[in-house]
C-alpha cells in the first residue's frame, strides 16, 4: 500500500469519509480474540478499513447473520477434480472457499511445464485467490515413467511469480532424509519460502530428519496418534477430508478427547469431485464436520482461515480486521457452516455466473500412446505357493501388503470377482512397458474399468476379473485420449472423457457430474464395495510413496522396504 492509498483508506477508517461498502449489524467472527462481535464491516478498494460503527455509500444489513473470514484450501490438485480449473474454484466459492493453495503436480507429471503454464492461465484472472506450490516429485520417485521431469533449475523462473508460494508436496522423503543432490537443490531454492510435505508413516527419527530440512506442513496423517507425532516436530498438520481420504474424524476425535490446541491445524480436501463438493460443501464441509464433532464453532472456522493464513505468510488474508482483504463468508447458522453469501475483494460473487473456460494448447489433448496388447500379454505366472497381492481399504487411500495362494490355470493366475487383475500400462513415451498384479477387496465381476487418471504418473490403470474386458478398456481409453471408462460383459458400458492430459474434461461439470455419478452406481453394482469410491481407489494404486503395496509399470512395489516384489 503506497502513502497516497493509505491516505485514502484512513480517511475511511476514522469514518470521516463513507465507505464504498459496509456490511451493517453482522455477527463478526474475530479469529483473533475468538469472540463474536457486532459490528459494521467497512470495506474501500477490497481491503476491509474497519470494525465498528461505519456508513457507506452502498449499505447491506447483515442482522441476525455470521461474517467470517473466506476459507483457505491448504491443499488440493485441482486437475484431480476432473473438471476445467475455473469450474471447480467457481463451485467451491459457492460454499465459501475463496483461497486455494494449488499444488499441479499431475499436470506437470503428465506435460512438464506446459502443464504448470496451463494452470497458471487457467487460475489467472479469477473471482478467488489462487497461488500454487511448484511440484517437487516430478517423477514421485526416480523409477517411474511419467511425462515431464521439474528440475530446481526449471523450477527457478516460476519463483517470480507472485502467486507461487513455495514447494509443493514433497512425496520422495528419501531423498530428503538422505541428502540426495536434486532434492538438496530444490530445499535450497525454496529456503525462504514454505515447503509442503507428505509423509505417511515415518518412523520418529526418519520424520525429525524430515523437519529438520524445513517441510512444515502434511495431509497425509490418516489417525490422531501420528498427527500429534508431527505437531511435536513442529509441523502443521493438514487434516484431509475430500472424496478419497477423509482422516477427518480420526484426527479430530483425537484433538477433541485430548483437548489439543487446534492451532497447528489447518483444513484442505486434496482431491474432491465436483458432484461431492456440490452435495456437501467443500471447506465448509470440513469446519461443519469438526463442529459436530465437538471442536467449537470458532476454533474450527480459526483452522480454515487464519490458522492456514499464517502457515502460507499470507498476511493479508485469513481474518476480519483492518487492512485484510475483503474476503466473506456470510452464514446463516453457525454450526451448519449454512452459506448465505460470499464476498471476494469487497464484491458478491454471483451464483449463477457464466463461467469462461479458456482453450487448452491442442498438444496437451494428445498425451495417451498405449502399445497393442494380447491376453497372452496379460498372462501372470503364480505358483502353489502364496503371492505377494494389493488388499484395498475401505475408505482410505492406502493398501495392505498381503499373501495368499491365488486361483489359477496352467500356471497363471485367472481372475475372478474376489481376485481382481491390475494392469498398469506406461502412455506418456509409448515405451510398451506394463505390469500385471492381483488385487484383493475391490470385488469387481463380470467386467473391467479403466482409468488414465492415476497418481503420480498417470498412466493407464485397468482392472477387472478377465482379460478380454481389461483389454476392451485399454482400447477404449486409447480411443478417447484418457478419461474413466467400464466394460461389463465384453462391452463398453460407459465412458467419460477426459481429453486435456487425460485428466481434465471441458465438457462442463454438469456432463461430467452425471456421467460419473452413473459409472460410480455400475460400479458398485458389478461388486465394489460401498464404501470404495471405484475410480479415486484405482488412480490411486500405482502411487509407489503410500503404504503398503502398489503396482508401477515396472512392477509389483513394496512402499514400506522401497523394493520392488520379484
Amino acid at each position: 500500500m503506497n502513502d497516497k492509498d493509505f491516505k485514502k483508506l484512513t480517511a475511511k477508517s476514522l469514518g470521516r469519509e463513507k465507505a464504498e461498502l459496509v456490511l451493517k449489524n453482522a455477527q463478526v467472527i474475530n479469529v483473533f480474540s475468538e469472540e463474536i462481535l457486532v459490528r459494521d464491516v467497512a470495506v474501500e478498494d477490497g481491503v476491509i478499513v474497519g470494525v465498528g460503527q461505519y456508513q457507506g455509500r452502498e449499505e447491506v444489513d447483515l442482522s441476525g447473520k455470521y461474517l467470517c473470514p473466506g476459507f483457505i484450501d491448504a491443499h488440493l490438485h485441482l486437475e484431480s477434480t476432473l473438471v476445467a480449473p475455473p469450474e471447480l474454484i467457481h463451485s467451491a466459492l459457492q460454499w465459501g472457499t475463496t483461497t486455494f493453495i494449488i499444488d499441479p503436480h499431475e499436470v506437470v507429471n503428465v506435460a512438464g511445464e506446459e502443464g504448470l503454464d496451463y494452470m497458471l492461465e487457467q487460475t489467472e484472472g479469477l473471482a478467488a485467490n489462487v497461488f500454487l506450490m511448484l511440484p517437487s516429485c516430478v517423477p514421485a520417485v526416480p523409477f517411474e515413467e511419467n511425462g515431464g521431469v521439474f528440475t530446481a533449475e526449471k523450477m527457478e523462473p516460476y519463483l517470480a511469480n507472485p502467486r507461487v508460494l513455495g514447494l509443493g508436496e514433497v512425496m520422495d522423503y528419501v531423498s530428503v532424509i538422505e541428502g540426495e543432490e536434486d532434492m538438496v537443490k530444490k530445499l535450497h531454492l525454496f529456503r525462504d519460502r514454505i515447503k509442503d510435505g507428505h509423509a505417511p508413516y515415518l518412523q520418529d527419527k526418519q520424520l525429525a530428519a524430515y523437519a529438520l530440512a524445513g517441510i512444515k506442513t502434511d495431509h497425509e496423517c490418516i489417525d490422531y496418534a501420528y498427527a500429534l507425532e508431527e505437531i511435536r516436530n513442529g509441523m502443521q498438520v493438514l487434516i484431509r477430508e475430500g472424496s478419497g481420504a477423509r482422516n477427518l474424524e480420526a484426527i479430530v476425535r483425537g484433538i477433541r478427547e485430548n483437548n489439543l490446541d487446534t492451532g497447528n491445524f489447518s483444513f484442505c480436501t486434496d482431491d474432491k469431485h465436483i458432484n461431492d463438493i456440490q452435495r456437501e460443501g467443500h471447506i465448509s464441509y470440513n469446519i461443519k464436520k469438526s463442529i459436530a464433532l465437538g471442536i467449537p464453532p470458532l476454533k474450527a472456522i480459526k483452522m480454515a482461515t487464519l490458522n492456514t493464513a499464517r502457515c502460507y505468510n499470507l498476511t493479508e488474508l485469513g481474518a476480519v480486521a483492518p487492512g485484510y482483504q475483503a474476503d466473506f463468508v456470510i452464514l446463516d447458522s453457525l454450526e451448519e457452516v449454512a452459506v448465505h453469501a460470499v464476498y471476494h475483494k469487497g464484491k458478491k460473487v454471483e451464483r449463477e455466473k457464466k463461467i469462461e473456460i479458456k482453450p487448452c494448447p491442442e498438444q496437451l489433448r494428445r498425451t495417451v500412446h498405449l502399445p497393442t496388447l494380447s491376453a497372452d500379454d496379460l498372462k501372470l505366472a503364480v505358483s502353489d505357493s502364496p503371492s505377494s497381492l494389493i488388499q484395498m481399504s475401505e475408505g482410505q487411500i492406502t493398501t495392505k501388503h498381503v499373501r495368499d495362494v491365488l486361483p489359477a490355470r496352467d500356471g497363471c493366475f485367472v481372475p475372478n470377482a474376489q481376485y481382481n487383475k491390475v494392469v498398469v500400462v506406461e502412455r506418456h513415451k509409448g515405451t510398451g512397458h506394463f505390469a500385471v498384479a492381483p488385487v484383493l477387496g475391490f470385488n469387481l465381476g463380470q467386467g473391467a474399468i479403466a482409468t488414465s487418471v492415476s497418481h503420480d504418473s498417470h498412466n493407464v490403470v485397468a482392472i477387472g476379473d478377465n482379460d478380454e474386458s481389461i483389454l476392451l478398456a485399454l482400447q477404449e481409453l486409447q480411443r478417447v485420449q484418457g478419461g474413466y471408462t467400464m466394460v461389463r460383459e465384453q462391452r463398453v458400458l460407459a465412458t467419460l472423457p477426459l481429453p486435456i492430459m487425460g485428466l481434465i474434461s471441458d465438457a462442463g461439470h454438469k456432463s461430467v457430474e452425471s456421467m460419473l455419478n452413473t459409472m460410480v452406481g455400475y460400479a458398485h453394482e458389478m461388486g465394489v464395495p460401498a464404501k470404495i469410491h471405484p475410480f479415486i481407489a484405482l488412480s490411486f494404486i500405482a502411487l509407489p510413496v503410500i503404504p503398503e503395496i502398489r503396482i508401477t509399470t515396472r512392477g509389483l512395489y513394496d512402499a514400506v522396504e522401497q523394493k520392488f516384489i520379484r
